[in-house]
């Protein structure tokens, strides 16, 4: 039993030790890997002052006082320029930038929509590049880190998945040129979540329950593995351990990725059934 306390206090101190007393912003801070990420960075005990930001941040309650919740869309230049502002005023000088937020969609893609299609790269690939110009020039060459959640799917396309995967392939490609000409006082971590058990792949559906794809992992692993990953200082962090060797084993034999594909195909075509179906039933009841 004592050892097991000696053990138990010991692993409360290094967890204590993570990014303590730094000065944090966090995008998409209201749900998810987001705010697993905000639970374990917020606590007093580890001095750090925390500017949590969303779209949604009134879903929010119960945080101390080193917590500033801000209602911003970061979609927009000017929600970004607003909480670039606003972590000035709270937090001075920002330690540590975690770019989180992002949205889905799940579809065919055989439409025609410019904004739809601007709407999810504004979000998640505009955004996140425009938040590292504004955090390089707020560094003004003082030492800072900035985080991107990019997705197991800017390394692997899923059907379903055309556009967020394109959004997050965009930025696989930006962090690996831009990390080349970073200065030596910006550390840059980019984070690859596999399929997470959130709310995420619901509201892609647009509600319709599609479930998940393979594999699946949950949010408060990610985000542990993630502030992990930010304090060591890693390159990149692969929150899910067989997900290196799984696109290996793919890349090295074919067949197994034209089977997983496959899968995921036949996911598509469910819930295509299954939208197909819900708009025939409200077309219905709108003739009467």
């Amino acid at each position: 039993m004592v050892v097991d306390n000696k053990v138990t206090e010991l692993n409360l101190r290094k967890k204590m030790k993570h990014l303590s007393g730094k000065c944090i912003v966090i995008t998409g801070a209201s749900s998810g890997i987001g705010k697993e990420v905000l639970d374990r960075l917020c606590d007093p005990a580890k001095k750090n002052r925390i500017l949590a930001c969303s779209r949604t941040i009134e879903k929010l309650t119960g945080y101390d006082k080193n917590v500033t919740l801000f209602n911003c869309d970061v979609s927009t230049k000017d929600g970004v320029d607003q909480m670039m502002e606003k972590a000035e005023q709270v937090l001075g000088t920002i330690d540590v930038l975690i770019a989180n937020a992002g949205a889905p969609y799940y579809e065919k893609f055989d439409y025609v929509n410019w904004e739809r299609i601007q709407n999810i790269f504004n979000l998640n690939t505009i955004s996140p590049i425009y938040t590292y110009t504004k955090y390089l020039k707020h560094l003004n060459g003082r030492e800072g880190h900035m985080v991107f959640t990019i997705s197991a799917m800017g390394e692997m396309a899923i059907p379903g998945y055309t556009l967020y995967a394109a959004t997050k392939f965009a930025m696989k490609g930006f962090q690996e040129a831009v990390r080349l000409e970073a200065p030596k006082n910006l550390k840059l971590t980019a984070v690859y979540p596999v399929s997470t058990a959130t709310n995420f792949f619901k509201v892609g559906a647009g509600e319709i329950d599609v479930g998940h794809p393979f594999p699946i992992q949950k949010a408060d692993v990610v985000a542990e593995r993630m502030i992990d990953g930010i304090e060591k200082a890693k390159k990149h962090v692969y929150p899910c351990r067989v997900f290196k060797p799984s696109k290996l084993l793919m890349n090295t034999i074919p067949p197994i990725k034209s089977v997983y594909w496959g899968i995921e195909k036949k996911r598509l075509k469910r819930f295509l059934e299954k939208k197909a179906a819900l708009d025939l039933k409200l077309a219905e009841k709108i003739k009467v």
